[in-house]
């Protein structure tokens, strides 16, 4: 699948790698936990349905919002459900964003050191070598179900349908 056409701002940016589809098999990526620990996708989630809530920064207000949401949302889905929030921010910044916000339900990790999961589902964006913004929702099989790019980076996602998505594979 070609990159579709992504703003940031109003910008266009370039995304580097491929886009992920439905249908896709979902890659085992890995980044960096809040104790600098590894996060590997697929021994963290096995068994599991995954979302991934991909943003640029933690620090920046729709990011924020994002996480919250996730995060809250998590309390209303079965045991089943694991979801992940990632960014590039430095892992000590995602610990102080999450204490500092009370995000403790959801898993939230650093592709900073080597944008492997950026590169591999084609969310990085080159310019600024930030992630761009979306969400996954991921089989127990690792199956994607639903992806998400969002056409300008600034925009929220659509939270309604991702949990949609997420309620058909309880």
């Amino acid at each position: 699948m070609t990159n579709k056409n992504i703003t940031f701002g109003g910008k266009p940016v370039t995304l580097k790698g491929t886009q992920v589809k439905v249908g896709d098999q979902a890659e085992n990526f890995k980044a960096l936990k809040q104790d600098l620990s590894e996060f590997d996708f697929y021994n963290e989630t096995e068994g599991k349905i995954k979302v991934i809530s991909v943003v640029p920064s933690i620090d920046t207000g729709v990011c924020s919002l994002q996480t919250q949401r996730f995060n809250e949302e998590s309390t209303k889905l079965s045991d089943d459900v694991f979801i992940v929030t990632i960014s590039v921010d430095l892992p000590f910044a995602q610990k102080r964003f999450c204490g500092a916000e009370g995000i403790g339900n959801i898993e939230v990790v650093s592709d900073h050191k080597d944008l492997n999961f950026g590169d591999k589902y084609g969310f990085t964006i080159e310019e600024f070598r930030l992630l761009s913004r979306g969400v996954l929702v991921i089989n127990k099989d690792n199956k994607i179900e639903y992806v998400e790019y969002l056409d300008e980076v600034t925009n929220h996602p659509d939270y309604d349908k991702a949990l949609e998505e997420i309620k058909k594979l309880i």
